[in-house]
């Protein structure tokens, strides 16, 4: 099925317009899902973020857990070596200097060192491969997720703000998981484990240099809400880029048409300009932490040299004990300058992880209800009644729409833009949901089936068709994707499409680039109705198919039809004559109300709303 609708009040090209300051540029690019998320920081989601680790707990962490501990106690082993070292084989008490008891330690030193780094060489390798396969999983649910998604959710968001949470936004998790978890387990144990050595070495000088810890978490506590504003108008300015740059692309040959170019640079400059400062505010903010660590540090050191000296004068520390006590202190405030850092690498994680799951936790609008069952194979019997259907609450579309179609008719929808022609076939494929009143097929409320076993019987054919990356072959086969190539072939012939596919370099395993562009807009439209019919719907919607098919070719589609819509129901949106005149029943729309219905016979001789079209259809050409 081809389910690539165009809702007719919605989907509108957006044309750059100029403008001269940042603020007229935030001013058109505030979108609903761009306002910044302002919750407390919220652990229950950070234990949601790493819930996606679970699934690897038993195959990679435990190597990590051992890496982690064989580094750790090394790394803790050393200054205590060192001051063996100085006080019994340097400076001994006994005043005898043992050379053998200094290379020993010496050695144990080198070895301390070599296991710690094979350990960290282990441990970063697999921290590496648990962190791409959480992002890859991530990724994916993100991505599974917005595909269900209904149309009212596109409706409100460009499509470049979706992009960047799919990019953007998963990448800057990299460093989280693959490096932040872990390194935070291991300095947390580390500072656990020199503030015991410390207070086991000598408990006053421990307790004078750890005291200024809270201090500094005092100080630095006051920035760090602002440090995740900061960071989450980051990513609202990197979207709002990502948004504008997918449009520009999109209408880049209306920008040229009208010589815009200069101006959208401008405009882009504008967004450009506020991106960077956005970044180098949140970056200042960061580069506080470190300063900040390292002047509470120097007040740690001045104390520890102070008290030092005066505990090895009174006897109760030795000089060994003192170098040693100094060497944790400096593993002491490496980890807790590490876990600032953390905390910021952790404040920009949780603004990207609020984005992804704002869309993770938004609910389909069009989901199968409770109990809904699987839609048998249908006849095409299709009945609206009293349906009333607002896009936005107080706007309807459709206004009591009633209409009775039997099982292979051909229904043709006559009306204005506007009118609400588009707005029906949406609802009958079910990619809105009606407002008021009811919409059966077969006696079935659709909305009392899965949306699956609906759309899989409907076949659609737009007038601005979508062509995807790949083959020709590829994307006819989009419509079903176990089709033979002898049945790809076949609907292709019967749509007057296998000529031109032949002359193709490559035939039908040409591959054409995005969206098409290779192909015209006549044969980009014979694909899009090859792959309809390939999967041979009951019910068969056209809408403005053959507006883009020249009149020879338009000949050949309509000798196809006439085999081809037998025995399916079918409902036709154009507005050529030659489309539209043998269809069995047409309705005339006007503002969401049927105006005018019977077959074209009976509507020309009433000489009404759709005898004027025709007439002036007629004057036009």
């Amino acid at each position: 099925m081809n389910a690539n609708v165009n809702t007719e009040p919605h989907q509108q090209q957006k044309i750059p317009r100029p403008r001269k300051t940042s603020d007229e540029t935030n001013e058109r690019f505030v979108y609903k899902d761009d306002d910044a998320i302002e919750k407390p920081f919220n652990w229950a989601q950070l234990t949601r973020l790493i819930s996606y680790m679970k699934p690897y707990a038993k195959q990679i962490l435990p190597l990590i857990g051992l890496m982690m501990v064989i580094g750790t106690i090394t790394k803790l082993a050393i200054p205590f070596l060192t001051s063996l070292a100085i006080d019994r084989a340097i400076d001994p008490q006994d005043g005898n200097p043992s050379l053998t008891l200094l290379y020993q330690i010496t050695i144990a030193v080198l070895a301390m060192y070599i296991i710690q780094w094979v350990a960290g060489i282990f441990r970063i390798k697999f921290t590496n491969i648990i962190g791409q396969r959480v992002i890859y999983d991530l990724r994916a649910d993100l991505f599974r997720h917005i595909q269900r998604l209904s149309f009212n959710f596109y409706d409100k968001r460009p499509a470049g703000s979706v992009l960047v949470r799919v990019t953007n936004d998963v990448n800057s998790l990299q460093d989280l998981f693959t490096n932040g978890v872990v390194n935070l387990i291991i300095d947390c144990v580390q500072l656990v484990g020199i503030v015991i050595i410390l207070l086991l070495i000598n408990w006053k000088l421990g307790l004078a240099v750890i005291v200024t810890v809270p201090i500094m978490f005092l100080i630095s506590t006051k920035l760090r809400v602002r440090i995740r504003r900061a960071w989450q108008e980051v990513r609202i300015r990197n979207s709002r880029i990502n948004s504008h740059l997918n449009e520009s692309i999109q209408g880049i040959r209306v920008t040229q048409a009208y010589t815009q170019e200069e101006e959208n640079m401008k405009f882009f400059d504008n967004m450009n300009l506020d991106s960077k400062k956005s970044w180098d505010k949140a970056s200042a903010m960061n580069q506080g932490f470190g300063p900040l660590i390292e002047i509470t540090g120097g007040f740690g050191s001045l104390i520890l040299f102070w008290l030092g000296a005066v505990l090895i004068q009174q006897g109760e520390l030795t000089i060994g004990l003192l170098i040693a006590f100094t060497q944790y202190v400096g593993n002491f405030w490496e980890p807790i300058n590490r876990l600032g850092q953390m905390y910021n690498q952790l404040l920009v994680a949780m603004a990207s992880s609020e984005r992804i799951f704002e869309f993770i936790d938004e609910k389909p609008s069009i989901d199968d209800e409770p109990g809904a069952k699987k839609l048998p194979t249908i006849q095409g019997n299709i009945k609206l009644e009293n349906v009333v259907f607002e896009y936005e609450k107080g706007r309807q579309a459709l206004k009591g729409i009633n209409l009775d179609v039997k099982a292979g008719q051909s229904i043709a929808l006559v009306g204005h833009t506007g009118s609400g022609k588009s707005t029906i076939i949406n609802l009958l494929s079910r990619f809105y949901d009606i407002t008021e009143g009811k919409l059966t097929i077969d006696g079935y409320d659709i909305r009392s089936v899965t949306v699956e076993s609906l759309r899989n019987q409907i076949g659609i054919v737009l007038q601005d068709t979508f062509i995807f990356s790949g083959t020709i072959r590829d994307n006819i086969r989009f419509g079903r994707l176990d089709a033979t190539n002898e049945e790809i072939e076949e609907v292709a012939k019967a749509v007057g499409a296998h000529d031109f596919v032949v002359q193709m370099p490559g035939g039908y395993d040409t591959e054409v680039e995005e969206r098409g562009n290779m192909l015209s807009m006549g044969q980009r439209q014979l694909l899009s109705f090859a792959r309809a019919l390939l999967a041979d719907p009951r019910i068969l919607i056209l809408d403005e198919a053959t507006a883009s098919i020249d009149t020879e070719t338009e000949l050949k589609i309509q000798e196809a039809l006439k085999v081809l819509l037998q025995g399916r129901t079918s409902f036709i949106v154009a507005h050529r004559l030659s489309t539209i005149r043998h269809a069995d029943h047409i309705v005339v729309l006007d503002h969401g109300k049927i105006m005018e219905e019977g077959n074209h016979s009976q509507l020309m001789q009433k000489q009404g709303i759709y005898y004027g079209l025709i007439e002036a259809q007629y004057r036009f050409l």
